[in-house]
């Protein structure tokens, strides 16, 4: 009971035996403190108590003494911190023993200053436990003052520690436009004593402040695209002023050493060094918003291990980069610290992959370690994309439904539809978290066969024990499959990065043996699956020697964002298999790559795409530290796609970075300084799709001029842009990211021109130069009112099926941009006028996969003229192919001599090789059209089928030739190559030094698919064996 006649200061000093407060000798406290070298200090923060008087005289004294003597704190702390700070955190902490005191509650100290600069948080420390309140703290301090926390799921966190959150926890990771240039530094100190001599009760200190840094580099950073900031080492130039001045030589000669090595990697750098007794400084450097939720989860990583941190620090420096550094010791003094601190250093850096994930939970709770739920997310991942619950009852539906083609494509949407019902991420995620028990089961599989130094020999039907494990332990079908996917992921995987010491991003090179042959006909030649924190993605290829671009896929919402997850392997793959049918005249068959960006990190494209390139040069380069069951060497030609034309310099510089012998032709789609053929500068995939409507146009005998057209693909975009310059027709419509722009007289072609000149979007079109009739409906507008009368209630749905709309009726359409499948069987009708024609007469697919192949067929039985995009959209293709072979045939010299352009000045042999890829680009597309009109002509077989016959036909010649003895013709070899080659690139090598310099693989596939290519085109999908013959024997003469 407290004494009524007493103020509760007054009852503290009269009741020394309270458990929270100083009750030691004042004596020995004031002889401890004279020899304290902040002595000084301390005398002035009992002067500031004392004048305030809100604790009572007797006791300030002995609270300051033992603060100083005894507490435990280190000395950072008291040279870094105010003597008027230092008595606010004294004053809190004895408020809160005497709200402790008065309640008989436990003591609560949570302490928090905040101002602009800096901040201060301490709170009970309670080392090796989740609900240390201090967990929460650290969540809310990533957040908010390094700009990098993301905690997405509450779950992770206690009520109780979101009570005592200093700040609402960030639900969302900071975006690009909202991350501050450099984060805090930290200093945070754990007391070494207790709060009293009775109390079992350590404080953790967190100190926060903005850095400081020299006036040099303080100027220098303002300008986001310093690449000479971002590359400086010197930390005597970018680091903090004061960690310069106080910090230890022996901490600055480490740093420096991280720093060297940081400053040229993608990933982080990790290194442990011995800490006076059994203990151990754990130090991380990395490039500040390339991970999120690394601070907090490195602490989850060593707490699960049974070590806490005595100290630890986060320093910023003005390059961008982060270091960590952390004193642990272990959680039982008798545990030899030298037995874990590899381990956590090793696992560090997967941590900095996958930070957190909805699966850490069963991290957070020992029920798999952290190696264990990386690999489930990633099986959660990959199995997501191929479970199908309906095959058997499919594949019998489609029987019986047989040839009818409107039934057969809802029977199709529909099996999708049930299938992804049925197997939702979340439905996969919760069986994960239902069955550790059989995760770390494949784990050990995984681990058997791709550790480092593993001898375990690749055996694709292993596993049959672990499938009678499955079936046994699991309760019902779904997840029998779901855990029967992950063991088919580990049966096809031929290498992974996931056991290197350094990683960005987590890679898996699968053999396609895993993929069903009844969803996909044409099994690929290999599958990549790449994972990182802020996406997932795959690479796809048909042909050992194969190229093709890279997408980003961005989502507006979550609907979105659900429909691309599920479809996303099915998209690539589609892309894919439509690139190869698009290459057949090339050397290079069929691929594509996919990024998709998480929901919550729609900013983080560039950073996505380099973690995507790095894990696949992890398995493209040689490396020690990998398993490779595959055992022969791989190369892939990467090209830009939507969301990549600005990253293809970059990949080609970090491939040489890496040492790639390949890095030259590694991408396409370069700049003009760094030697690539920029499609859009000179309109390579256009001038292709062009040749298409011309070609059409010249049959039917009608003037360009005469006919009009519409287009989806702005003025602001590659095709978009350079059909508007190519052409000659009167433009009535164009669609594009900002909205609908439509003149059925006409668009002023001279303003489209001047937008298409300067890619700006269709919004910035002169409405003043529009007809009576015309108009422009924004995405971002709502309830517009059209000439006709008509109300548009949301201008982005507008936007989105105005392709579909009947206002939009003309001679030509050629989609320039959309989403795959813009056009499919539940939608294709609304392409027709009421009399059942279709509203564009001619339509020359630009836009990959814009129609399905059953919309196409059911668009020509209604009369009209359409070619598919594996026919017309490959010009830019054929010149990134002629990229790829200046890049492989030129030394570095003659590369940087002939084909980089400098300081605007263009070389005459590029202007010139320009010229011979623009002839080809032709040539091939007047080629292909004459073979398929003819064919049309004579079988009346649509031509969208003839498209893909034709593909088939000369891909499998082209395979046949290359294994047949015909390239052993030395002389025939040297014809078909001097033939195939640019004229200028012969003119400047010569024939043999091209073969010599380019390897062989890649010559056999340019001499196998110009034959094969030439002679399909000549003499049609009908010819036989005899006329191949008759072939051949006229190129010998």
């Amino acid at each position: 009971m407290l004494n009524q006649n007493l103020t509760i200061s007054q009852e503290i000093a009269a009741q020394p035996k309270t458990q929270y407060f100083t009750k030691e000798d004042g004596d020995a406290l004031a002889s401890l403190l004279e020899s304290n070298p902040y002595k000084e200090q301390a005398a002035e923060v009992k002067s500031l108590l004392k004048s305030e008087r809100l604790i009572e005289s007797s006791r300030v004294e002995p609270e300051v003494d033992w603060f100083y003597c005894k507490l435990g704190l280190d000395s950072n702390y008291f040279d870094s911190t105010p003597s008027i700070v230092i008595a606010r955190h004294i004053l809190s902490l004895y408020a809160a023993k005497m709200v402790s005191h008065a309640t008989g509650a436990k003591l609560e100290v949570q302490l928090h200053s905040k101002n602009e600069g800096s901040a201060t948080f301490i709170t009970p420390s309670n080392p090796g436990k989740r609900d240390s309140p201090a967990m929460m703290i650290e969540h809310a301090i990533e957040s908010h003052y390094f700009g990098e926390g993301y905690h997405q799921d509450q779950q992770l966190l206690s009520p109780q520690q979101v009570a005592v959150a200093p700040f609402p926890v960030s639900p969302k990771p900071p975006t690009g436009t909202n991350l501050p240039p450099h984060g805090f530094r930290l200093a945070c100190y754990r007391t070494t004593g207790t709060v009293s001599n009775s109390s079992p009760v350590h404080l953790r200190l967190y100190y926060l402040t903005k850095p400081v840094f020299p006036q040099a580099t303080n100027d220098l950073s303002a300008s986001k695209n310093d690449e000479m900031l971002a590359t400086e080492t010197d930390l005597f130039k970018i680091g903090d002023i004061s960690f310069i001045e106080k910090s230890s030589e022996l901490t600055k000669k480490i740093y420096q050493e991280v720093m060297n090595e940081v400053v040229g990697k993608q990933g982080p750098v990790i290194k442990h060094y011995p800490y006076q007794t059994n203990g151990a400084r754990l130090v991380i450097a990395y490039r500040r918003g390339s991970t999120h939720s690394y601070w907090s989860a490195i602490g989850e990583l060593y707490h699960y291990h049974q070590m806490y941190a005595t100290h630890k620090y986060v320093e910023q420096f003005s390059n961008g980069i982060t270091i960590y550094s952390i004193y642990l010791r272990p959680l039982h003094p008798d545990v030899d610290i030298n037995t874990k601190i590899s381990k956590i250093a090793e696992q560090a850096s997967l941590v900095y992959v996958l930070p957190r994930t909805s699966l850490t939970p069963l991290f957070l709770s020992h029920q798999l370690s952290f190696p264990e739920v990386t690999y489930a997310y990633v099986c959660w991942k990959f199995a997501y994309q191929f479970l199908n619950r309906y095959a058997t009852e499919y594949s019998a539906l489609a029987a019986a439904i047989g040839d009818d083609s409107t039934k057969q494509s809802m029977l199709a949407q529909l099996k999708t539809r049930l299938s992804k019902d049925t197997f939702t991420e979340g439905r996969v995620r919760d069986a994960v978290l239902q069955y550790p028990e059989l995760i770390k089961i494949l784990y050990q599989d995984f681990e058997k066969y791709h550790f480092s130094g593993s001898t375990q020999k690749y055996d694709v039907q292993h596993g049959a024990e672990i499938l009678a494990s499955i079936k046994k332990t699991v309760n019902n079908e779904l997840d029998s499959q779901i855990f029967s996917a992950i063991l088919s992921f580990n049966r096809h995987l031929l290498k992974t990065n996931f056991y290197k010491q350094t990683k960005t991003a987590l890679s898996f090179r699968l053999d396609p043996g895993f993929l069903s042959t009844k969803e996909y006909v044409s099994t690929p030649y290999a599958v990549f699956f790449v994972v990182g924190s802020e996406f997932r993605g795959f690479h796809i290829r048909f042909r050992d020697i194969s190229r093709g671009g890279i997408r980003i896929i961005r989502s507006g919402n979550s609907t979105q964002y659900d429909h691309n997850s599920s479809s996303l392997f099915d998209e690539n793959y589609n892309l894919a298999n439509t690139q190869q049918s698009k290459n057949k005249d090339i050397p290079e068959g069929g691929s594509k790559g996919t990024i998709l960006l998480s929901a919550d990190h729609q900013s983080k494209a560039e950073v996505a795409f380099h973690k995507y390139i790095d894990g696949l040069l992890d398995l493209l380069l040689p490396n020690h530290e990998i398993v490779d069951h595959f055992g022969k060497p791989e190369i892939l030609f990467l090209g830009p796609d939507e969301g990549t034309a600005d990253f293809m310099n970059w990949a080609s510089a970090h491939a040489k970075d890496r040492g790639a012998h390949f890095w030259k032709a590694f991408t396409t789609g370069k700049s003009l300084s760094k030697g690539g053929i920029p499609h859009d500068l000179y309109g390579m995939t256009t001038r292709s799709i062009h040749q298409y409507v011309l070609g059409t146009l010249a049959k039917l005998g009608r003037n360009e001029a005469d006919c009009t057209k519409f287009q989806t693909g702005g003025p602001d975009g590659d095709l978009g842009s350079n059909e508007i310059k190519i052409s000659k027709d009167k433009t009535i419509g164009i669609v594009d990211g900002s909205g609908v722009l439509l003149d059925p007289q006409g668009l002023n072609r001279e303003e489209i021109g001047r937008l298409a000149g300067k890619r700006q979007m269709a919004r910035y079109f002169d409405k003043s130069k529009l007809s009576p009739q015309g108009f422009f409906v924004d995405v971002a507008e709502n309830d517009v009112k059209l000439p006709n009368g008509e109300i548009v209630e949301s201008g982005l749905i507008f936007r989105n099926n105005f392709h579909l709309n009947p206002l939009c009726n003309a001679d030509i359409f050629v989609p320039c941009g959309g989403r795959p499948e813009s056009v499919q069987l539940t939608n294709v009708d609304k392409m027709f006028t009421a009399t059942g024609e279709s509203r564009f007469p001619i339509i020359v697919e630009g836009a990959n996969l814009f129609f399905t192949q059953k919309a196409r067929l059911m668009i020509e039985e209604k009369g009209a003229i359409i070619f598919k995009d594996a026919s017309a959209n490959k010009g830019g293709v054929t010149s990134s192919s002629l990229e790829v072979l200046a890049a492989l045939a030129l030394n570095d010299e003659e590369f940087d001599k002939h084909m980089c352009v400098k300081d605007n000045v263009v070389p005459e042999f590029y202007e010139n090789y320009i010229k011979d890829v623009h002839h080809t680009i032709e040539s091939n597309a007047r080629l292909e059209f004459e073979c398929i009109w003819n064919e049309h002509e004579s079988t009346k077989t649509p031509r969208s089928i003839l498209s893909d016959l034709l593909s088939n036909k000369i891909n499998s010649l082209n395979d046949s030739i290359q294994t047949s003895s015909l390239w052993n013709d030395q002389a025939l070899r040297r014809k078909i190559i001097s033939t195939a080659c640019p004229k200028v690139l012969l003119n400047l090598l010569g024939v043999d030094k091209i073969m010599e310099r380019v390897p062989e693989p890649y010559v056999k596939a340019i001499f196998g698919s110009y034959l094969a290519s030439r002679f399909v085109y000549k003499y049609g999908l009908n010819s036989n064996e005899f006329a191949f013959y008759t072939y051949m024997e006229t190129l010998k003469q």
